[in-house]
């Protein structure tokens, strides 16, 4: 007896075909087929073998078949469905793990007697343990011992879907992380995959037609408040933050905002209407041409963190905004909120886990706004750059970031949507220029930049490492999501596609330009993660986040945990 025959057995017992059973399972056509001629066998707990006990269940309900049900179909197929661990989502898993959770890697490796160095390549997919299972427990048993305090727990059970209850026993807690190590595998997206998908996927010019930026009017209606006025309490906070954005937006005065809060969010962010009144505030601020100083609170989960990140990006975008925080903050009893503006200011403050019993203080005494706006600056003084961003107005010091990063040691990485410009050769580059009817001007100022991009190349590997992950398109891939020449080093205005032919003959050039070059290592994929976002990592230095197609925009990361994140990032399996 074999998966085979049992799956054949049901379905004359169910006198059923294969496209009944595909329609009914949800699986395709073709995944069906392999599993009758015996290509292929689902894996225990998979999401496949899930839908086609569902499949089988469904047919034999609708045929009146009660003695068919999902224990007894599950016990018929489990002695012969794989049970052996996926080892590149459990690599995915634990590399999810390491960066959610703060681990100290060192710790890790002494406790599980291994190399530090080994622990990075297994978490990187560059080598496998000898046995998962052990490897898994071993992991877990660390895990449950140096994460007993509240918030690491917190990530955990959000992370493992696991209630917190179920990890106050030490060995409970070791069996529910294995098996989510083991048999969780891509169930759960790290948060740096969601947000950097989000960003993929983030069209500025949409969002701006959406949300009417371009037709928005700046009220010029007084805004009627005290002088000043105290809130209390989670909704009167939501209050507070709408009718500091109003004062600001509504007065005469265009002096720069600062703002800044170690508040938790999830609360706020639980009422549908908030965001979107305080999205509308800041949109409105930003047509006003106010510049933001924003200070972020990075001294949070790593999940939260990236929450908030999330929700600056479309104002990220227009360049008016320039992102703070704080070096060696540490959680203490007592949160703070300031946000001060040329006409207005607000101050808030609570105990930590008793947000709900907040006061806040929203004033515009002229003395009064004078006080906080020194406090503000004094804590911009002390703040360090999140992150610098780079559009079109600053191209010149884009380049000049980028040669002067040339002669740093180093190993370089990138993960592209499209294939590299100093990869192509000059025929190919003429040819679809003329081929998009490029005046000369714009010519010129492509070679050019595509000259210099080679350059700055050569001049790095000649005694540094630059790793290249790159994409490998199937025809319905490239219509669906054609790949662009990268011109976002000089934020072209329009797009300029590659035809098929011409991006074969690129990726034959940058298979070429490997071999010519002993330290340029090429990776081609063939599950192409974004389709919108180039990734460029200098390690230990910076790692840069650029929106290729226009309008184009560059995030240049330095925070360490982020850049961390970013340089240990490993594009998602997609199926």
């Amino acid at each position: 007896m074999d998966f085979k025959k049992i799956l054949d057995d049901y379905m004359k017992q169910l006198d059923c075909t294969a496209k009944d059973l595909a329609e009914s399972s949800g699986l395709s056509a073709a995944t069906i087929s392999r599993y009758r001629s015996g290509n292929r066998v689902p894996e225990d707990g998979s999401e496949n073998f899930d839908r086609l006990i569902n499949g089988i269940i469904s047919i034999a309900e609708s045929k009146g078949i009660p003695d068919i049900t999902v224990q007894s179909v599950s016990d018929a197929f489990s002695p012969y469905v794989r049970n052996s661990v996926d080892i590149v989502h459990f690599q995915k898993n634990f590399h999810t793990l390491l960066t959610v959770v703060p681990i100290n890697i060192s710790d890790l490796a002494h406790f599980l007697n291994f190399d530090p160095s080994y622990i990075s390549r297994i978490r990187n997919g560059q080598r496998q343990p000898a046995n998962p299972t052990e490897f898994a427990r071993k992991i877990s048993a660390f895990v449950a011992r140096h994460c007993q305090t509240e918030e690491p727990k917190a990530i955990i059970s959000s992370l493992i879907h696991c209630p917190v209850e179920e990890l106050s026993n030490y060995t409970d807690f070791q069996d529910r992380l294995t098996d989510w190590l083991l048999a969780g595998a891509g169930a759960v997206k790290d948060s740096m995959t969601v947000f950097l998908e989000k960003l993929d996927e983030f069209n500025l010019n949409e969002y701006i037609h959406i949300i009417h930026f371009d037709e928005l009017k700046v009220p010029s209606v007084p805004f009627q408040i005290p002088t000043s006025r105290t809130y209390w309490g989670i909704s009167e906070v939501m209050e507070s933050e709408l009718d500091f954005l109003k004062a600001t937006v509504l007065s005469k005065s265009t002096a720069p905002v600062i703002m800044y809060s170690d508040m938790p969010m999830k609360e706020m962010a639980k009422d549908p209407e908030f965001p979107k009144k305080w999205m509308f505030g800041m949109a409105l601020m930003l047509k006003k041409g106010l510049h933001l100083y924003q200070i972020h609170n990075l001294d949070r989960s790593f999940d939260e963190m990236m929450l908030g990140l999330e929700s600056w990006i479309p104002m990220y975008m227009t360049g008016q905004i320039s992102p703070y925080y704080l070096k060696n903050t540490q959680s203490n009893p007592f949160l703070h909120l300031l946000k001060v503006s040329g006409s207005a200011a607000l101050s808030g403050e609570a105990i930590t886990g008793y947000h709900e019993n907040g006061k806040y203080y929203l004033t515009k005494s002229k003395r009064e706004v004078e006080y906080y706006h020194r406090r503000a600056d004094e804590l911009l003084k002390n703040a360090d750059s999140l992150m610098e961003i780079y559009r079109s107005d600053r191209e010149a010091e884009l380049n000049t970031f980028l040669i002067a990063d040339t002669r740093k040691s180093g190993k370089r990485r990138g993960i592209r949507s499209t294939l590299p410009l100093y990869t192509i050769s000059e025929e190919l580059l003429e040819r679809i220029l003329i081929r998009h009817g490029m005046d000369n001007r714009q010519k010129q100022r492509i070679k050019k930049h595509v000259k210099a991009q080679k350059e700055r190349i050569v001049s790095i590997l000649a005694s540094e490492t630059l790793e290249d992950e790159v994409p490998a398109l199937t025809p319905g891939e490239f219509h669906k999501n054609p790949p662009a020449l990268d011109l976002s080093g000089i934020f072209c205005e329009t797009n300029v596609p590659y035809s098929e032919e011409e991006y074969r003959t690129h990726m034959s050039d940058t298979q070429a330009f490997s071999r010519k070059n002993s330290n340029y290592i090429l990776r081609i994929s063939t599950t192409p993660t974004f389709h919108n976002l180039q990734i460029l990592v200098h390690e230990g230095q910076w790692a840069m986040i650029t929106k290729a197609k226009a309008p184009s925009i560059h995030f240049v990361i330095y925070h360490p945990k982020l850049r961390n994140a970013i340089e240990n990032f490993i594009p998602p399996i997609v199926e």
